[in-house]
């Protein structure tokens, strides 16, 4: 074969609706130029077996760019440099919206219902080689090409469809695991819709198994449609069933919601009067507190004790109801009124040291009566928790609240406080030095500086 007529340009000359397209001549030399379109793949082939592969690019043929060709067919070195090959152009273009659909239905087992009922399903995926060797080696053998229609056919209206082994190796498999997936995700089939890509899916992983002996692989598979038997009888029993369950289930929530809001309205309303009452407690524990608080901070500001209070208000009592219990007229309301004054005076005696002796002239008759009664009252006490007056006894008698301890010590001469150390814990006054002899009267009172006893009035040393 003279030189000249040898190829030295390889490039792509088939139609476009070509998957596998071989080139026509079978003698090369070494240094022609090897053209592959985008998209496109370059096979050398001999004896059976798909060798050395090109991707898209200009390729100037060399033994070291043909290593696998070169090893089971020793390519010239010399003179001619001739090898004799043969060359495939694969196509490696992506096929969209090739559609699919199941020739018949597929009985299946409901498992929810326990019904058998008829399916039926279609759609459309994407195709693309994925290896062009084995797809050389397992479609073409000894042909000169494989069309793109020999797997996807474009019809009349423009819509491409699989044909031959392909389609009915969808459909097969299709139909031999679509109950399966159904029934292992547990889809109800009147809610099938709702799951089509899970289904597509898992039909997809199953199919690519087997495409990829071929050297196709389908990078999306969509179910479009799930064809239910709607004039099936148990088909529309199942749907009754679903129906009623749906209403019972319904029916269900809604008491539940109901029940629950209402335990929430109770448990609010709980909370709320649970916090009014803490806040009124709180109010009137804070009320207390302040009307204390003021009554001790006047109490201090006038300069006397809480037993001296007591016993001025008892004094201004007697005072104020002098006369009220002897009677309308006669001696008994002169009585009466004697009576009073002595227990005015016997109270108040206490509190502002009252020089009795002063007006024993008016009073000597009822000397002995007002002492009985003084004595009477500087032993009674006011109860602290209610109120109650002129209490003799150790136990209130109104609420039961055992007489105060009357506390023991010394009198400050500054502020009238009662302690018990060295200093007055109100006013810092350090205690008197005991200069001053005291005494006690017969009708109780002690510890007494002056000549006088100021409860009853009785004269020291008489």
């Amino acid at each position: 074969m003279a030189k000249e007529e040898l190829i030295s340009v390889i490039k792509y000359e088939g139609p476009n609706d070509v998957l596998i397209w071989k080139y026509p001549k079978e003698d090369f030399h070494l240094g022609s130029q090897l053209i592959v379109h985008e998209s496109q793949e370059a096979i050398f082939f001999r004896d059976g077996k798909a060798l050395d592969l090109f991707g898209a690019g200009r390729h100037t043929l060399t033994t070291q760019k043909l290593p696998l060709l070169d090893k089971i067919y020793k390519i010239p070195t010399g003179g001619e440099e001739l090898f004799h090959t043969e060359v495939y152009y694969i196509n490696k273009v992506l096929h969209t919206n090739v559609k699919w659909g199941t020739d018949s239905k597929v009985r299946m087992f409901d498992p929810i219902s326990g019904l058998s009922v008829d399916l039926g399903a279609s759609g459309e995926f994407t195709l693309t080689v994925s290896d062009s060797r084995k797809l050389l080696i397992k479609l073409v053998g000894t042909t000169s090409s494989l069309k793109t229609q020999d797997i996807v056919d474009t019809n009349i209206y423009d819509v491409k469809v699989l044909t031959g082994k392909f389609r009915a190796l969808v459909v097969s498999k299709v139909k031999a695991i679509l109950s399966r997936i159904i029934t292992e995700n547990k889809i109800n089939i009147l809610e099938v819709d709702a799951h089509v890509e899970t289904i597509g899916n898992a039909l997809k992983d199953e199919i690519n198994e087997v495409f990829d002996e071929y050297g196709l692989y389908i990078p999306e598979f969509y179910v479009n449609n799930i064809i239910t038997p709607d004039d099936d009888p148990n088909f529309r029993k199942m749907r009754e069933q679903y129906a009623e369950k749906y209403l019972l289930v319904k029916d269900e929530q809604i008491k539940k919601d109901v029940a629950l809001a209402e335990q929430q309205r109770r448990i609010v309303e709980a909370q709320t009067g649970a916090q009014e009452e803490i806040i009124k407690a709180q109010a009137s524990a804070e009320a207390y507190r302040l009307k204390a608080q003021a009554e001790a901070q006047e109490m201090q500001m006038k300069g006397y004790t809480y037993q001296q209070e007591t016993q001025r208000q008892v004094g201004v009592g007697a005072v104020e109801n002098m006369g009220k219990g002897g009677g309308t007229g006669g001696s008994g309301a002169g009585i009466g009124d004697v009576v009073g004054v002595g227990v005015a005076l016997g109270a108040l005696g206490g509190v502002v040291n009252v020089a009795k002796d002063a007006m024993k002239p008016v009073f000597e008759d009822t000397k002995e009566m007002g002492a009985n009664v003084g004595n009477a009252l500087k032993d009674s006490w006011v109860c602290p928790s209610c109120g109650k007056a002129g209490i003799t006894t150790k136990f209130c008698p109104e609420c039961g609240s055992k007489k105060p301890e009357t506390p023991k010590g010394w009198t400050c001469p500054e502020c009238g406080t009662i302690n018990r150390g060295k200093f007055c814990t109100e006013c810092g006054a350090k205690k008197p030095e005991n200069t001053v002899s005291t005494w006690d009267c017969e009708c109780g009172e002690k510890n007494i500086t002056g000549k006088f006893c100021p409860n009853c009035g009785k004269k020291k040393g008489e």
